[in-house]
C-alpha cells in the first residue's frame, strides 16, 4: 500500500496554523523558520551542511551504539542551540572538538558550546541504546522499525529524530555519510551511493555516500539478510546510473519490479527531465508499518511492489527529494506530481487517461472527503496524507493542464525540476514558474484547487 492508504499523525508532534506561501533559501543559510505543522522540529538559527552518521547496530539484541557529527553554519553568535532527538541516552557532546555541555527537553538534545559558534562549526554526538519506534495515532510507525532479521529506519514526518540528532525539517537539506557496522553476513543499507563494505572481525561496516542534498525525513537504513542485487541503466544524458536493490527473501518476489524499474525512470525522463540523483534502487524488507515510502535513492517498500506503487516512489525522486517542499503544509506538491506521474503511466499503458482520472474524481459527491479540507489548508496533522493531498493535489495538475496546454503544460514539469533540483520550493514558486511559462494568470485557479473547501465549480 502506499502512504496514501493511510493517514498517521504522529503523537509527539504539536499542531500549528495554517502556512503561508515559502520560498527557497539558499544553501548555507538558515530556512528563517520552523514547521508550521511540526513547530517543535526545527531550528531556524543554523543550516545543516552535513551529517557523518556511524552506527554499530546489532540486530539480536536492537542495540545501537552511534556516533554522529553535524557541521552547520550560521550567522549568528549562538551561546546554545537545539538538535532533534528521542529516546537514545547521550553519553557526549563536542563542538568544535571541546566538550560541550548538554541537557535533554523533549524531543530536543539542548548544546550548550563552551564557546558561542558562529560562522561554520561542528557538532559530534555520541550516544547508545534502543531506538525508539514512532507510534502514529493510526497504529502505523516510523522510526526505528523492527523486523525478524533486524530493523529499518523510516522518517515521514519526523521520524528520524528516533536516531540521528538532527534538523529535522524538510527545509534544512544536507549531505549525508553513513557508516554502519553489523555482524558479518549481514546487510546494512542506505541512501545513495555505496562506497565500500569492510569486512573486519565478526563484523563487516558499510559505508554509504550521499552526495544529493536530502531532507532529513528521506534517510534510511535497513539492516537485515537481504538478497542483493546490483545493476546500471543509462540516463537520457548518456550517464551510467548505478542501481542497487535489496530484497528480503521472505517477501513477495522482487523480479518483475527490478526488471521493471529502469523503464519507469527512462519513462519518467521523458516527461520531468533528467534522473536527478546519483543512484536509484529499491528495499524490499518485511516491515510491517503498511505503507511504501520515497526514500532517497531506493525506495522502501513492505512487500512486493506493484506497478502503481513502483511509478509513484520512482517520481518522487524528483518531485518530493530532488525538489523538497520547505514546510509540511504544502505535502501536496510531492504527492500530487506523484499521483499524477502514476496517471500518465497508466494512461501511457493502455489505461484510463489523467482527463478520464480526473473525470471521474470530479464526479464524486460535493460530501466526499475528497473535497475538504483543501490540501493547503488543513490545520489537523491526521489529514497530512488524507485524499485531497494526493488526488485533489493531481487534479490541480490536470486542471492547470487543461487551462495551459499540453506544451506549456510539460515544458513546466521540466522546468520544475531543474530551476529547483536539489532544493526547496513551496506552492507560490510553483504559482510562479507556471505564470512565467505560460505567460497566464492562473493565481485563481491554483486558490481553487488549493485553498478552497469544496469542490471547484466551473471544471
Amino acid at each position: 500500500m502506499r502512504r496514501l492508504l493511510l493517514v498517521p499523525l504522529v503523537v509527539l508532534a504539536l499542531l500549528a496554523g495554517v502556512t503561508a506561501a515559502v520560498t527557497a533559501a539558499p544553501e548555507g543559510q538558515p530556512t528563517g523558520r520552523t514547521d508550521t505543522l511540526f513547530p517543535q522540529q526545527g531550528h531556524p538559527g543554523y543550516d545543516v551542511r552535513h551529517y557523518d552518521v556511524r552506527l554499530d547496530y546489532d540486530p539480536a539484541t536492537n542495540r545501537l551504539d552511534a556516533r554522529t557529527t553535524v557541521r552547520a553554519t550560521t550567522p549568528q553568535r549562538l551561546k546554545t542551540f537545539s538538535l532533534d532527538l528521542v529516546g537514545m541516552k547521550v553519553t557526549s557532546v563536542r563542538v568544535d572538538g571541546r566538550p560541550a555541555g548538554f541537557r535533554r527537553d523533549a524531543q530536543h538534545l539542548v548544546v550548550r558550546p563552551r564557546v558561542p559558534v558562529t560562522g561554520g562549526f561542528t557538532t559530534t554526538v555520541a550516544y547508545a541504546g534502543t531506538p525508539q519506534e514512532i507510534v502514529d495515532a493510526d497504529g502505523s510507525t516510523e522510526g526505528w522499525v523492527r523486523t525478524d532479521d533486524g530493523a529499518i529506519a523510516l522518517g515521514e514526518p519526523v521520524g528520524t529524530m528516533a536516531w540521528i540528532p538532527s534538523d529535522n525539517t524538510p527545509g534544512d537539506k544536507a549531505r549525508f555519510r553513513f557508516r554502519i557496522t553489523v555482524p558479518r553476513g549481514v546487510q546494512a543499507v542506505s541512501n545513495g551511493d555505496l562506497v565500500s563494505k569492510v569486512d573486519r572481525g565478526a563484523g563487516s561496516t558499510w559505508t554509504w555516500r550521499v552526495r544529493d542534498r536530502m531532507a532529513t525525513y528521506l534517510a534510511m537504513v535497513a539492516v537485515g539478510r537481504f538478497a542483493v542485487h546490483r545493476s546500471s541503466m543509462t540516463s537520457v544524458t548518456g550517464r551510467r546510473i548505478p542501481i542497487w536493490s535489496f530484497v528480503d527473501p521472505t517477501t513477495g518476489r522482487s523480479t518483475t519490479a527490478r526488471a521493471a524499474l529502469p523503464k519507469v525512470l527512462r519513462f519518467q525522463e521523458k516527461l520531468f527531465g533528467p534522473y536527478p540523483l546519483t543512484s536509484a534502487g529499491l528495499v524490499v524488507d518485511a516491515a510491517s508499518v503498511g505503507y511504501a515510502l520515497e526514500t532517497q535513492n531506493r525506495p522502501f517498500y513492505p512487500d512486493s511492489v506493484d506497478s502503481a506503487t513502483l511509478v509513484h516512489e520512482s517520481a518522487h525522486q524528483w518531485f518530493g527529494n530532488s525538489v523538497t517542499l520547505r514546510d509540511w503544509h504544502d505535502i501536496w506538491l510531492p504527492e500530487g506530481f506523484a499521483t499524477y506521474a502514476e496517471w500518465l503511466w497508466t494512461g501511457a499503458h493502455d489505461g484510463r487517461t489523467p482527463a478520464q482520472r480526473f473525470d471521474d474524481l470530479y464526479a464524486t459527491p460535493a460530501s466526499d472527503g475528497l473535497w475538504s479540507p483543501a490540501p493547503t489548508e488543513f490545520t489537523d496533522s491526521a489529514d497530512l496524507f488524507g485524499e485531497p493531498v494526493y488526488n485533489r493535489g493531481a487534479m490541480t495538475l490536470q486542471a492547470l493542464r487543461e487551462r495551459v496546454g499540453d506544451t506549456d503544460f510539460f515544458r513546466l514539469l521540466k522546468r520544475w525540476a531543474a530551476v529547483y533540483r536539489q532544493g526547496n520550493a513551496g506552492t507560490a514558486q510553483l504559482l510562479a514558474l507556471a505564470e512565467q511559462v505560460s505567460g497566464e494568470q492562473l493565481d485563481q485557479l491554483f486558490a481553487d484547487w488549493l485553498e478552497l473547501d469544496g469542490r471547484p465549480a466551473g471544471y
